[in-house]
């Protein structure tokens, strides 16, 4: 019934009727919405169970599938380490039998081979690929130098000796490898082929009986956010539908590996909305930390359809008891006439502010017409006030990150040419030095100097040998790669940073500027040569001040070689 046609129902009737009518319509309108909001409190709680269960497959998957990926890099390392099997060589009957026997115990394991230190397989589960070379294989490459675990990949040279798959999928193996060692020689690399069907087998053990109909699913995605794992049938489908990590936010590996974390609602490539979780692997050392990232995922409409039930069954039940204390009302309104002038006098102490009011909007009689105004005027000044507060709160916030930013950009950036200045730079390169330790990837760094700067400020004055600077400086940053960073380190000095990157490789690059700044022509002066320096990263004991002094010696030989070169301090 509409509030509007209420007065005009009751108008010129008893005030015991006129009491039973709106304590009967309080009591409805009280009875659904507590009611909805038992409703939406049980909904949040099965959502929330939901969340939780989902959660826990994510987790559950993620550790047991970082356990696996480190037992077998273990058991890889404890077998390579053996040197009794290997001390008579590698390719005895007795290596061959320890092959077998730990591929029977691994069946998933579906190559153990050994090959020699020059890359020749010596002996191998099947004699598959003896006598063939895979110096070439990243999982040698690796595997001479320390225990190695590989990323998924497709089979190469095994893809023609393996019969076909059960599913006509092709082959994906995960590698591990360790070096062969006998004293303080390496004679050798054990290699394994692990078949990518273990994992598929492995959720399949975790995943709980309901998953099939709940739809539940797990999926894997490698560091880079590609997928690497889908069940059934789907992979080639999401991979052909772009489909990579669902929410970028899942590529921060949280500082806190207790923190709990957010279940989304994400639409995935397929076009549907799932209940997603996510999970790191937490990788046990650092031969299997792959990066990669656990999702599980139920359909939306799965996930809440027992919540949405609950909801229905609450509002139903409420209406019912709506209903009875609709009928105790009529009996008891001869009673609650006095009470209505003590809602009316609640009301202002709640418009007042005061702790502990709180009465319900009504609309009937002069009493209720009090207190439905009196709520009225509060909740237009709480909004208002709460809007106004919200608005002040966004603007100062949002002036704060502007001006945090703009600080941190002046602090980091050289203002004539805009590159990073020393303190960016410095930054930079303890970052990129940690990666390089943690990786083994080389890093090296070119010094890059302006001949004969002096003459030029002195004969053309500080404004030209200002332009020299920074038309050198844009001729660096396009002359590189995007992972290269440039800095000015100051006055006519400069530095290339360059991730990845050997001694050789570094010369390279560094004779590359060189020669081409030579064939550059400039305004006013003419011609302009540069000298440079290169040094490359020795080890893990290394360091930046170190990396920077070899860099800056190189440069200082090429100065005194007669500038327009480069040195190298290795």
């Amino acid at each position: 019934m509409p509030l509007n046609t209420l007065p005009a129902l009751i108008s010129g009737r008893s005030l015991r009727t006129q009491i039973a009518w709106v304590f009967g319509a309080l009591v409805v309108t009280l009875a659904v919405l507590l009611s909805l909001g038992f409703g939406e409190a049980l909904k949040r709680r099965i959502q929330g169970d939901a969340n939780a269960s989902l959660q826990m497959v994510t987790d559950n998957t993620a550790a047991f599938l970082a356990h696996g990926l480190f037992e077998r890099i273990r058991e890889v390392q404890v077998l390579a380490d053996a040197d009794v099997i290997w001390r008579h060589g590698l390719d005895t009957a007795e290596v061959n039998n320890v092959l077998a026997r730990y591929q029977a115990m691994q069946p998933h394991s579906l190559w153990f081979g050994v090959a020699d230190a020059q890359g020749v397989v010596r002996a191998a589960t099947g004699n598959m690929l003896v006598g063939q070379n895979v110096e070439e294989r990243p999982w040698f490459r690796a595997g001479l130098q320390a225990p190695y675990v590989g990323d998924v990949h497709p089979a190469k040279l095994l893809e023609s000796l393996l019969p076909p798959t059960k599913s006509g999928d092709p082959y994906r193996f995960v590698d591990f490898a360790a070096p062969i060692r006998i004293g303080s020689t390496t004679v050798g690399v054990l290699g394994v082929h692990g078949y990518w069907e273990w994992v598929n087998e492995m959720i399949q053990t975790l995943t709980p009986a309901v998953a099939r109909e709940q739809q539940l699913e797990v999926f894997i995605f490698d560091r880079s956010g590609q997928l690497i794992h889908a069940p059934g049938k789907q992979q080639a489908v999401l991979q052909r539908l772009g489909q990579t990590l669902p929410d970028p936010s899942f590529a921060k590996v949280p500082s806190d590996a207790h923190q709990p974390r957010e279940i989304k609602v994400l639409r995935w490539q397929d076009g549907k909305t799932y209940l997603t979780a996510h999970a790191h692997l937490p990788a046990r050392n650092a031969e299997s930390d792959l990066g990669w990232h656990i999702v599980a995922r139920i359909p939306v409409d799965i996930a809440f359809a027992q919540a949405d039930e609950a909801v229905a069954k609450a509002l139903l039940g409420g209406l019912a008891a709506a209903a009875v204390a609709s009928l105790l009302a009529w009996l008891a309104a001869r009673r609650l006439s006095e009470d209505l002038d003590a809602l009316a006098r609640a009301a202002k102490d709640l418009e007042a502010g005061k702790p502990g009011a709180d009465i319900p909007a009504a609309h009937s009689s002069r009493e209720v017409q009090r207190l439905s105004s009196a709520l009225r005027d509060m909740i237009h000044k709480l909004l208002s006030a709460n809007e106004a507060m919200e608005t002040q709160v966004r603007q100062r916030t949002q002036q704060l990150e502007e001006a945090n930013q703009e600080l941190d950009r002046q602090a980091r950036s050289d203002p004539l040419t805009g590159l990073l200045n020393r303190r960016g730079f410095d930054a930079q390169m303890n970052h990129d030095l940690a990666l390089a330790r943690r990786s083994g990837r080389p890093l090296s760094i070119i010094t890059v100097d302006v001949d004969h700067f002096k003459r030029i400020n002195d004969t053309h004055g500080h404004d030209v040998g200002d332009q020299v600077l920074q038309r050198l400086a844009a001729t660096l940053a396009t002359r590189l790669r995007q992972s290269d960073v440039v800095t000015r380190l100051g006055g006519e000095e400069f530095a290339v940073l360059l991730p990845d990157t050997d001694l050789e490789g570094a010369r390279t690059i560094a004779q590359k500027l060189v020669d081409s700044q030579a064939s550059l022509g400039y305004p006013v002066i003419g011609g302009l040569t540069i000298s440079a320096g290169v040094s490359t990263l020795r080890g893990a004991e290394d360091t930046a001040q170190e990396l920077l002094r070899r860099g800056d010696m190189a440069l200082y030989q090429a100065k005194r070689e007669g500038r327009n070169c480069v040195v190298v301090q290795a």
